[in-house]
């Protein structure tokens, strides 16, 4: 307990008298400081002693009671209240609103809200903030309508909570109810606000819009490291415009903004996805400047950035000296050595992993499936979806059925792959004929092959690559005019294949260079 409040209680407990000012003078000493149990005491005291509360205590007790998210003393202090002639006081009625919203007892705060003879833009924002914080979105939006037709305008806390009810709903819905409120704010003279703006920048990213997050990221005036981290974790979500994240990024470093974790991981997945592994790397040695200990989450995200831009010693290495580990820090291990042809250290880790008590999950299972099966290892890998289904009762997804059907059409075991096909209890998926397709044209399996393709043309009739695929099991085989009709019908239908490419890092720009010849 702080200094002061030892000694606003030493005082207190001197004073030969005591009233209702004293004791509420305590209690909200106590309360604005964070020592809620301790004002839930002096309240109970108070009431033992005789005195009646006024209309300031039961605001400070209120608010204590919402710290602590305790129902039952809030319901019996509202009980209290209603006993009294504060019932109709404005700011006990808004302590009362603000205790059931922030409790979650959005239908009592209602009717606390409803009941209210008058009504100002504090009761009006706790109950928007409330329905905004619970994911009741469209009510929120309701009461907003509501508040404007009562002629109350809202203010930067109402755009705060509007906004975070606007992006509730899918990204394209959420688009248009950001779009209507950015108008709004814009003809009440809002969007100078830095609050306002950041909460713009952070509602248009996460509904997919970063042309008009970035173009009032660079209208701001004071940029914010929270504004900036929103911008670069859209980035990251949406995979594109490298150029843009970095340029944010030294902007906020040139103006000497604190760096802290979740920006730095916001940028560490963005190399990982891009494959920067020089710009990883500065960034791996900023965070030890300013982090001398790792957290979780920036130990994950190294360890996937250097396994995807291929240095998988750097990720073991990263892994090794994480003081603290959870189920993602063993799944990307495990799934970096898969996709490094380590599937031997793959179903290693993964041992060692249930050996310190970490219980794996359906990504954990998906991404060792992965590494046996794209590392020949087929008794490991049945026997890790046994496991699976057995001893963890995870129920297999169709992600799972192809995985396993890949292990074992890579491993030539065709049959016992078509035979799974037929007895699993989901439908088969494009990928998993795609994956008994593959495995055809390198085994021979000329059978299983038109078999497979012919699903695969069921599923994605415009998709070239089945027909290209099967043209050239037939031309393997020597069936030429089986062949031609395959290429046929890609001329016919006049599909196209997607051409690969190679992605070249100049200066901070990203190329994707086409293939030659």
């Amino acid at each position: 307990m702080s200094n002061d409040m030892v000694s606003a209680c030493n005082l207190f407990d001197k004073l030969p008298e005591r009233n209702v000012v004293s004791w509420t003078a305590l209690l909200s000493g106590y309360s604005q400081n964070g020592y809620s149990q301790e004002a839930l005491d002096v309240f109970v005291a108070m009431r033992r002693e005789g005195v009646r509360a006024n209309q300031f205590t039961y605001g400070s007790v209120l608010r204590a009671c919402t710290s602590v998210s305790c129902l039952n003393l809030g319901k019996q202090i509202q009980g209290c209240i209603q006993k009294s002639r504060f019932l109709d006081n404005l700011c006990v009625q808004s302590a009362l609103v603000d205790f059931h919203s922030k409790c979650g007892a959005m239908e009592n705060a209602f009717c606390v809200f409803e009941s209210m003879a008058e009504r100002d833009l504090v009761s009006w924002n706790v109950m928007i903030s409330g329905y905004a914080f619970h994911g009741f979105s469209i009510d929120a939006f309701l009461l907003f309508r509501w508040m404007l037709r009562q002629g109350i305008l809202p203010d930067c806390f109402t755009f705060g909570s509007i906004l975070k009810a606007s992006i509730g709903g899918g990204k394209r819905s959420g688009l248009a109810k950001v779009s209507m409120i950015h108008g709004c704010i814009i003809r009440l003279g809002y969007e100078s606000y830095s609050i306002i703006s950041g909460a713009l920048v952070d509602a248009y990213v996460k509904c997919g819009n970063l042309a008009n997050a970035n173009y009032l990221y660079k209208k701001l005036q004071n940029k914010d490291r929270i504004s900036c981290t929103a911008l670069i974790t859209g980035y990251a979500r949406e995979g594109k415009n490298s150029s843009e994240y970095l340029e944010h990024f030294c902007e906020l470093r040139r103006m000497h903004r604190e760096i802290d974790s979740i920006l730095l991981c916001s940028m560490i997945n963005i190399c990982a996805n891009t494959a920067s592994l020089s710009l990883g790397r500065q960034l791996h040695a900023i965070a030890i400047k300013y982090q001398s200990t790792h957290d979780v989450a920036m130990g994950n995200a190294l360890v996937d950035m250097y396994a995807k831009t291929g240095e998988i010693d750097d990720a073991n290495n990263v892994f090794h000296h994480m003081t603290e580990k959870n189920i993602i820090s063993w799944t990307s291990m495990i799934s970096a050595n898969g996709a490094h042809g380590r599937g031997v250290d793959a179903v290693s880790c993964f041992k060692k992993m249930e050996c310190e008590g970490f219980e794996p999950n359906d990504i954990t299972f998906l991404s060792l499936l992965f590494a046996c099966s794209h590392n020949g290892l087929t008794a490991e890998g049945w026997e890790c979806f046994r496991k699976m289904v057995r001893k963890y009762k995870i129920i297999p997804r169709d992600e799972h059925y192809s995985c396993l059907v890949d292990l074992f059409a890579r491993s030539g075991c065709l049959n016992e792959s078509y035979y799974l096909i037929c007895r699993m209890n989901i439908k088969p998926s494009a990928s998993l004929w795609g994956s008994v397709l593959g495995a055809c044209r390198v085994y021979g399996n000329m059978y299983l092959g038109e078999v497979a393709a012919r699903h695969l043309c069921n599923f994605e009739p415009m998709n070239a690559v089945s027909y290209v695929v099967l043209a050239s099991m037939y031309s393997a085989a020597g069936l030429w005019d089986s062949a031609r009709d395959a290429r046929d019908v890609v001329q016919t239908r006049r599909l196209t294949k997607d051409p690969g490419y190679s992605l070249f890092q100049s200066d901070n720009d990203m190329l994707a260079l086409p293939p030659t010849g």
